[in-house]
């Protein structure tokens, strides 16, 4: 089956930068990995997304600018470079993945999930 395991993670202050990775192995390195967020009482959402194929990149609005999604084929990693950390960029990152040429901003879309890794950014 293979899993996803991000690692990065951590508490910082408002300003500064944090890299996650993402390390997929068997199946789950797909063609289509994505970086969701989930902050208390919120719901999962989008953060960034990639194409294995393309090197194609899309990002939500509110990081765009900031954070930079990034592969490694032969690592079978996803890297999400995040810059300019604000205390709204608080959550538990989420690496997930999913077939197809598709790059949805849709939680339900990936089939494949990690199981977190929490960032705090501090004011």
């Amino acid at each position: 089956q293979g899993r996803l395991v991000e690692s990065g993670g951590g508490l910082v202050q408002t300003g500064d930068s944090l890299r996650l990775s993402c390390a997929a192995s068997g199946r789950t390195f797909t063609n289509v990995m994505g970086w969701f967020r989930q902050a208390p009482g919120k719901e999962r959402e989008f953060v960034a997304g990639i194409r294995r194929s393309s090197s194609d990149t899309y990002y939500e609005d509110s990081v765009k600018g900031r954070f930079t999604i990034s592969k490694d084929n032969y690592k079978n990693t996803v890297y999400l470079q995040m810059n300019g950390l604000k205390p709204e960029d608080t959550a538990v990152y989420y690496c997930a993945a999913r077939s197809g040429i598709d790059v949805p901003a849709i939680a339900s879309e990936y089939v494949y999930w990690g199981q977190g890794t929490q960032v705090t950014v501090s004011s």
